[in-house]
């Protein structure tokens, strides 16, 4: 499922595009306050040069007002009053699941942990478990809005949530690395060969080219598991995941034809690579 992608934040690159025209309209409203809900919070844990203790702090702010949304709308003037209000209205509106806003924020403080503590991932699992709080709950609250409730569609939205989220990382790897963050886990890096020292200089030898490829070929075999449920989302959000997966799976392609340079430079879409996305979705 994609990230809550619209217009209303112009100043935030992002290369996996959601076809907001394609969002049904009478979601547009909910996807949008969702949205800001996510992107306030990444800002909060990510941007600025606040310490990692006024970053926790404000997230924890960020979700007392969340709970307090959840039962009614926030004061005018409060802090965040422009996320929170509109965000009470859908959470009503749609009866949607406060624990997956829960395990966003989850997440976000995650990262500043692991950023302040310069600590990565051991393992696969525990990369995974992180993409389970990151990314899949961003699927399951745009299924819960759809109406979708199939066991066989959350499982299909988990895989292109987790794939996103590691494409995700895959691209921006080299600007991860210099914040501090890595998301290569270490038993990979140990399988290949190389490690963070190697990854920070932007080591280009043939153990990252192989710990590069090894990460595309996990990434798209996700992505594969998941794509069917294209089929399964009624009318327009079928088409929008339809573009979503191409955008995600036309990274991927730039980060396999980048190797190990993606430690070096962020792959980047142009108007015929979305030619190519709609093309692609047309014949899913």
């Amino acid at each position: 499922m994609p990230s809550f992608r619209t217009d209303a934040a112009p100043g935030h690159y992002e290369n996996f595009p959601v076809a907001s025209l394609l969002c049904p309209p009478r979601l547009r409203g909910a996807v949008v306050a969702l949205y800001h809900f996510a992107r306030t919070a990444d800002d909060l844990a990510d941007e600025g040069q606040s310490t990692a203790d006024a970053r926790l702090d404000a997230l924890n702010r960020y979700r007392e007002q969340l709970t307090l949304a959840a039962h009614s709308p926030p004061p005018a003037h409060s802090e965040w009053a422009w996320v929170f209000a509109p965000l009470h209205t859908v959470l009503a509106d749609h009866d949607l699941p406060l624990s997956l806003l829960h395990a966003l924020l989850d997440a976000f403080v995650q990262d500043v942990d692991m950023t302040a503590r310069q600590a990565g991932y051991h393992d696969e699992a525990q990369l995974l478990n992180y993409c389970n709080r990151s990314a899949n709950p961003v699927g399951s609250l745009l299924l819960h809005l759809y109406g979708v409730r199939s066991p066989q569609a959350w499982v299909q939205s988990d895989a292109i949530c987790t794939a996103l989220q590691l494409i995700n990382f895959w691209q921006d790897c080299g600007v991860d690395l210099t914040r501090g963050r890595c998301y290569f886990p270490a038993d990979w890096m140990r399988q290949h060969n190389t490690d963070l020292a190697a990854l920070r200089c932007g080591a280009s030898t043939a153990a990252e080219q192989t710990l590069i490829a090894h990460c595309v070929h996990h990434a798209r075999q996700l992505m594969a598991s998941g794509a069917p449920l294209v089929h399964q989302l009624p009318g327009r959000a079928g088409w929008e995941l339809r573009l979503v997966v191409q955008g995600g799976l036309r990274v991927l392609e730039k980060v396999e034809r980048l190797g190990a340079q993606v430690l070096r430079q962020r792959p980047r879409l142009y108007a015929p690579d979305y030619l190519l996305m709609v093309w692609r979705a047309l014949r899913m």
